[in-house]
């Protein structure tokens, strides 16, 4: 994927966010449509995955629902 610095600068969280999830494997910038920069993946940082993290380790009791519509009511709404 090519990318001029201009939409770099404001897409960069998406294109990071794009290499990090493997959805592309290379982004490069280029100025006045001249490649100038390649970003990838560096393969030397462990990425930690953030979804997930947490399971397996909290147990939702059987109960949770029990107040849903009392929590409603003092919201204004109702179920």
């Amino acid at each position: 994927m090519q990318v001029n610095i201009l939409e770099a600068k404001t897409d960069l969280s998406k294109l990071v966010r794009l290499l990090e999830t493997g959805k592309e494997e290379r982004i490069i910038i280029a100025r006045y449509g001249k490649p100038v920069v390649k970003m990838t993946i560096c393969h030397d940082v462990p990425l930690r995955k953030r979804i997930g993290v947490a399971k397996g380790k909290l147990i939702a009791p059987e109960n949770l629902d029990q107040y849903n519509e009392e929590i409603a009511v003092l919201f204004g709404g109702a179920l």
